[in-house]
């Protein structure tokens, strides 16, 4: 199960950067926050569908749930439209990659102090090392994005 679990993240990533992509594009030609509406505006009507069909009972609601767990549904928004910002000036790529080094970096302190409710899981050695290749990865990736510019 973990194996799959893994692989549907990768997607759910694959499509991040496809997302990124096509609202860079869009929000170049509609605007930036055009753009962000959009995307929230059919996730919401998506999601709505999705939990009108497939979400089963729970005996916890949302009005439920300590305040604190809501503010994750406000996360999305300055990742949309920076993204949307980002992708049209540093490319997809460049874009992409930063922001996996920062999901990364704080996923590492969550894990590390047990953050928002999670278990502790100690800063290790390979995942500081896993932290400083995906710098040295990001580095290269803008580096030769600027060669390659000087070149045309």
């Amino acid at each position: 199960m973990t194996i799959i679990m893994i692989f549907l993240a990768v997607i759910g990533g694959a499509t991040l950067s496809i997302q990124a992509a096509l609202n860079g594009r869009l929000g170049g030609n509609v605007g930036v926050f055009k753009s962000a509406f959009l995307t929230f505006s059919v996730g919401a009507l998506v999601t709505a569908l999705l939990i009108f069909y497939f979400e089963p009972n729970h005996a916890v609601t949302l009005m439920d749930v300590p305040k604190w767990q809501l503010l994750g549904a406000m996360c999305g928004v300055p990742y949309i439209v920076i993204m949307v910002l980002a992708v049209q000036r540093i490319g997809t790529a460049v874009a992409t990659v930063a922001v996996i080094f920062g999901q990364l970096t704080m996923s590492v302190l969550i894990d590390n102090f047990g953050w928002l409710g999670n278990e502790a899981i100690a800063l290790s050695p390979s995942r500081l090392a896993a932290l400083v290749c995906l710098a040295i990865a990001l580095f290269f990736i803008y580096s030769s994005g600027k060669v390659e510019n000087k070149k045309s």
